[in-house]
């Protein structure tokens, strides 16, 4: 069966189905942290993108790879298994859930640096506003970081240096994910691979939950439930995202895409019962700002 995408009229639909996976977004770090509480980090994350590979299957069928453009297939998908893969790890890694909630901010600077990527490859024309404001989305994440009461360069570096692996790893899928959307626009020619980057990413999970030596798998019920609902959410939101990415307007897209920071926290802080301080949820303002001026800087003038 061959998947093709969803059908739609035009850009303008497109544009909206691509939409809705920035709301499904904002589901993703709580409910990955509290699946992973409940799994393990590892065993966690295989089980949530083995059911949403089964979800994507069904609902778009098995792509037949080799009618797949091979940069698409091969280079997106690598970053896409190489971005869920450090993702999942990241938020599994974290100390604690507030922890969690600052790996969840840094993975947000994937839409400024999507922007920044498509001027640099000339997918995308850009003004000189487009460096300042990539500057106030690090400044977001620096603030983020800072913890509670004033700033200190010292304190924010002790926050990272405290678990350095899951930071490098939020930060490394912030760029990831980043180049996936380019790629994708650049090489998909309208193909849809979805289900078969998330079989691959669970394949790759479940090797090294096997290597790992986490202890074996339970299920209780609530935790199943979180697997099912987090897997139907990542299924619909990667497909929609893909089908927005190649057949809808970009920039549009990435704007939206901005809001996610403050969604997902926001989500992220009900679910997870973590009341973080005015300073997370004004870097995640900064964040969103930040990356609403990156969109600002591509527009293309009226004439």
């Amino acid at each position: 069966m061959k998947a093709t995408g969803i059908k739609t009229g035009g850009a303008g639909g497109a544009t909206l189905i691509g939409m809705t996976a920035v709301v499904m977004w904002g589901a993703t770090v709580g409910l990955l942290r509290s699946i992973a509480e409940i799994f393990g980090t590892v065993g966690g994350a295989a089980l949530v993108f083995s059911a949403s590979a089964v979800f994507a299957t069904l609902a778009l069928g098995v792509p037949r790879w080799r009618d797949m453009p091979r940069a698409y297939l091969w280079g997106g998908g690598a970053l896409f298994v190489a971005y869920e893969v450090c993702l999942a790890l990241s938020l599994g890694f974290a100390h604690d859930r507030g922890q969690a909630m600052e790996l969840g901010m840094i993975n947000y600077l994937w839409p400024s640096l999507t922007i920044v990527l498509a001027v640099l490859a000339r997918q995308q024309r850009g003004t000189w506003l487009l460096w300042p404001a990539l500057a106030l989305c690090l400044a977001g994440i620096v603030w983020v970081l800072k913890g509670q009461g004033d700033f200190s360069v010292a304190r924010m570096w002790g926050n990272v240096l405290s678990n350095p692996v899951a930071y490098f790893l939020a930060l490394l899928a912030a760029f990831l994910w980043a180049a996936y959307s380019n790629v994708t626009r650049r090489f998909g020619k309208g193909r849809n691979a979805v289900p078969l980057f998330l079989l691959a990413t669970a394949a790759l999970l479940w090797a090294q939950y096997a290597a790992s030596g986490e202890p074996a798998l339970v299920f209780p019920l609530g935790g199943v439930g979180q697997v099912l609902l987090l897997g139907a959410l990542t299924a619909s939101a990667y497909s929609c995202w893909n089908h927005g990415m190649q057949h809808g307007h970009f920039t549009l897209l990435a704007t939206g895409s901005y809001f996610t920071p403050v969604l997902s926290a926001l989500i992220a802080s009900l679910w997870l019962g973590v009341r973080p301080g005015a300073g997370f949820f004004a870097g995640a303002a900064m964040v969103t700002m930040g990356s609403l001026v990156c969109w600002w800087a591509t527009r293309t003038p009226k004439t």
